[in-house]
């Protein structure tokens, strides 16, 4: 699940006044659950917009960094994984955020899973290689998630 927030004083709020009550009604609907607030760092492609009906699938990678390594990691975002994932066919636009302890979500909508396909292995590992991810990346975690628009509020 992904909540997006206008900004970090609607998120207090709604956290102060509405969260509990809310979480009280939905026990018993999931086993386990863990929360981590991403602050938007920078966009991928374009400017990103929280709207998910021009899209069917989103990549999701969530990365823990060494410390010493984090400016780098992001810099690399910037300049090889955003200008690839750009020139991408079906490649509409996303968001690389930051949370405390070193971790970062890069969240990439796509118009399906067959253009999201055609971001290839090949592809992946030279740009890898290019942005040293093994040297940055102390975890890494993601999936290609397809989009239920029934599920969007």
């Amino acid at each position: 699940m992904f909540a997006f927030w206008e900004n970090r004083v609607f998120y207090d709020s709604f956290m102060a006044r509405a969260h509990d009550q809310l979480a009280a009604a939905q026990s018993g609907t999931y086993s386990d659950i863990q929360v981590k607030l991403f602050e938007c760092r920078f966009d991928v492609k374009t400017g990103f917009e929280p709207h998910f009906t021009d899209a069917d699938v989103v990549r999701v990678a969530h990365s823990t960094v060494h410390e010493d390594r984090v400016e780098h990691f992001a810099l690399m975002q910037q300049r090889v994984w955003n200008p690839a994932m750009a020139g991408s066919p079906g490649m509409l636009r996303g968001v690389f955020g930051e949370a405390p302890g070193h971790e970062f979500l890069v969240l990439s909508m796509w118009n399906s899973s067959a253009e999201r396909g055609k971001y290839r292995p090949g592809s992946l590992e030279r740009l890898s290689h290019r942005a040293q991810t093994e040297d940055d990346v102390a975890a890494l975690a993601g999936d290609v998630v397809q989009l239920e628009p029934s599920w969007t509020v």
